[in-house]
């Protein structure tokens, strides 16, 4: 997967590791082959999951909400990301 392919506030699902199958939001873009994500339950935004991109797959769905916090430096909390992942259709 390359960087362009993937954006901050973009749904994935992680393929290898403890978190398989688990979906997560992308945050922050480290370089071209790590990312940081997280769920709000599990891995929460004050230690978010640093990953590969080759284990993850993207998901089309996209959280603007997320991806304008994000880029504003607004606040954000566990839950907020919880409730998106389930406004959005993915159940963490």
């Amino acid at each position: 997967m390359e960087q362009s392919d993937i954006n901050i506030g973009q749904v994935v699902k992680s393929t290898q590791g403890r978190d398989k199958g688990r979906f997560f939001i992308v945050v922050e873009i480290i370089d071209k082959e790590y990312i940081r994500i997280l769920d709000g339950d599990i891995r929460k935004i004050d230690k978010p999951k640093k990953k590969k991109m080759k284990h993850l797959v993207k998901l089309n769905i996209m959280s603007e909400e997320v991806k304008d916090r994000v880029i504003n430096n607004k606040k954000m909390n566990n839950a907020f990301i919880r409730r998106e992942l389930e406004r959005l259709g993915v159940n963490a």
